[in-house]
Order: C-alpha cells, then structure tokens, then sequence
C-alpha cells in the first residue's frame, strides 16, 4: 500500500476533521529528511571532482551511506502515520462513547450502565476466595452465627439471650435451684423473663438464696410491710404464696428426701423432648403439667397452675422446648444423658459402698462372736 494513498483516504466518523488535521500535519516532517538526502548528494558531487574515481567506485562506497539513511527514514515516516492512524481510531472511539453515553441518558439507559460499573467495583474491592475440589466452602463451626430458638431474636435482651443459651432447658436436681425456678415461674404472671433475670439478685437477697427451710421460718409480715425489698418485687399474693410453698416443700423433702426426686418421678427421672419445628407448635400448657398442678395444690402449695408449672417444666428441663434448630436442643439432651449416666454411676458407686459396709459388719459380728466363744 502506497504511503501517498493513506494520506489521501478520508476518515469515516464523528471526528473525522480533526483526525485529518492531525495527519496533514505529520506531512512537514517529510522535508527536512529531502533536504538531508539532497545535502548528501552535493556533497557527493564535491568529493567526486576533487577524487576523481569510477564512479561506480564512488556511488558503491556511499550506498550503504544513503542506504543507511533512507531506511530508517522510511520507517519513521511509517511509524509516525501509524502513530497518526492509532490517535484517530481513539478519537472516534471517544467520540462514539461520548455518543453512546449521551443517547443512553437521553433514553433513560444510563442506570444500568451505573449499576454495572458500580457492580464491578464491588467485584473488584470484595475479591471472591476461590476454594480449592475437595475442600467445604462452609465457615469453620466458631465463625458461624448460632441459631436460636425464634423468639429469641437480635433485638431481646442479652440477660435473657445469655438465660437461654445457658439455662433455659437443661436439667435442674438441686433443690434449692428447683424451688428458685418455680417461684420465678409464678413471677410471671407479674413480670417478664429479662425484669426477672436482671433482679434475680434481689430475690436471692429477699428469700436467703431460696433456701426453703429458711424461708419458711420467715415473718410473713416483715416480709409483705410496705417500703420492704420484697414488696418492691411482687405482690403480696405471690409473697404469701412464696412463704407456703417454702413450708409444703420442706413437707415434700422430708416424704421423698429431696424435691428433686418428687418432681422428676412424674417423668420417670427423664426429660420429655417434644422436638418442635416451630414456635406456634408449643403449648402453654399440657396434660402432664395439669397432673402434676393438681397434686400440687392437693399438698397445699398455691399458684401453680398448669401454665405456671409448664413454665417451670420448661426452665427446668423436665421438658426439652428448645426447637430443633437451636443449637440447644441437642446440648440439652447430650448433657441430660450425662446426667443420667452420673446419676447411674453414683448409685453404682452406692451399691457398692453398701456391700463393702455390710462385709465388713459382718466381719466384725463374727470376729466378736468367735472372741466370745
């Protein structure tokens, strides 16, 4: 292709103009390369008349000169129009997308190509991990938020989320502890879950670390005075009633030995798990609670009524409610089965320490009887 032939062709798009403007000035810097090939020829000429040589002598010696020259301005003044054609097809390519750009505003286009820039970016700022075959994409188990049970939510209490996470549901044979959840159980008719918890120091204060033999020697009107701590927690209905049931359990530990062993009979001495997929599953009350309400109130304890003993079963964990995609749910029947396994062990360890006993009294008998002898 001719070099004359692409100065001559004109340039198709919006910027066409300038592009030309920028070629035809790129044309003066092919005369100053005619004169130095012209100064060479002179000065050829001069050298000749002074040495007078074949001249096929001369031209031969400055060929490669000429040569030397003419070759690489040929190629400079290739690559200039080179560098000419590549400003050109940039400057019609950002004319185009000033075009583009200004014909999607005007048609309302311009929020996607937003969008996918901005999308982009993101892409760019938050790399995705690439995870290797073979190897799980799953968080590891401590990074992974826990689920819960429904009603425990982000918005609730950190006391009572703590409760739940800790307390709610696992098994309670301590006296002392039972009694504790069953008179917060009756509290609340008065009060909520997080409004106990966070007094929770004050009950124990008020009623001896629910200690129901000492609770029991209490002065009923000491307590019930107005201005009084106890006074400031509950009404006076549910401080009597605290009072009563202190006296019917210490009536209850001296007929089966312990509270523990009375309430966890009527489950056969192991928690029911009701495994409930949602929370409109869980009852307010059931026909075991109104059993063991009704023998309740045949001893002479007062406000435990089906739905308070529930709640009691539940916090207990006479029965397992957690839903069975809180985490707790299967915490609260691993350490149920540990406590049944301790529980089995320690009579073991009973019965065993019974026999030795009885061997060695009988030892003792027959020792005495053969020193009699």
């Amino acid at each position: 292709m001719n070099v004359a032939d692409l100065e001559a062709r004109p340039v198709l798009g919006p910027a066409g103009n300038k592009a030309q403007r920028s070629v035809s000035a790129c044309k003066p810097l092919s005369k100053p390369l005619r004169k130095v090939e012209k100064s060479l020829e002179e000065a050829a000429a001069v050298v000749e008349e002074k040495n007078p040589l074949p001249s096929s002598t001369f031209v031969g010696s400055l060929s490669p000169t000429i040569h030397s020259i003419r070759v690489p301005s040929v190629l400079r003044r290739h690559e200039q129009l080179l560098n000419s054609n590549f400003s050109l097809n940039a400057s019609c390519s950002s004319d185009a997308s000033s075009d583009s750009y200004q014909s999607q505003a005007s048609t309302g286009r311009i929020y996607r190509t937003y969008t996918m820039v901005s999308r982009r970016r993101q892409l760019a700022s938050n790399p995705r991990i690439v995870v290797p075959d073979g190897v799980s994409e799953s968080l590891p188990d401590s990074l992974q938020p826990k689920k819960r049970c429904t009603w425990v939510t982000p918005n609730t209490d950190p006391c009572y989320a703590t409760f739940h996470d800790e307390e709610w549901g696992v098994p309670v044979h301590d006296d002392k502890k039972l009694f504790q959840l069953l008179v917060f159980s009756g509290a609340l008719a008065e009060l909520t879950w997080p409004t106990i918890l966070s007094k929770r120091h004050m009950f124990r204060e008020v009623f001896a670390d629910f200690d129901p033999i000492a609770i029991a020697k209490f002065n009923e009107k000491k307590i019930i005075a107005s201005g009084s701590m106890a006074s400031s927690l509950l009404s006076e209905l549910k401080l009597r009633a605290i009072i009563e049931n202190a006296h019917q359990i210490s009536k209850v530990i001296d007929e089966f030995g312990s509270f523990d062993k009375y309430i966890w009979s009527f489950v056969n001495h192991k928690p029911i798990v009701s495994r409930f997929r949602y929370p409109r599953q869980v009852p307010v009350k059931t026909p075991k609670a109104d059993v063991i309400s009704k023998d309740l109130v045949r001893r002479g304890f007062r406000s435990v009524g089906p739905s308070v003993i529930y709640s009691f079963m539940q916090v207990a964990g006479i029965t397992n409610d957690h839903l069975i995609s809180c985490f707790r749910f299967q915490e609260c029947i691993t350490a149920a089965e540990g406590k049944e396994e301790d529980a089995i062990k320690d009579k073991a360890d009973k019965k065993k320490i019974d026999e030795v006993i009885e061997s060695e009294v009988g030892r003792a008998i027959d020792e005495l009887n053969f020193a009699s002898e």
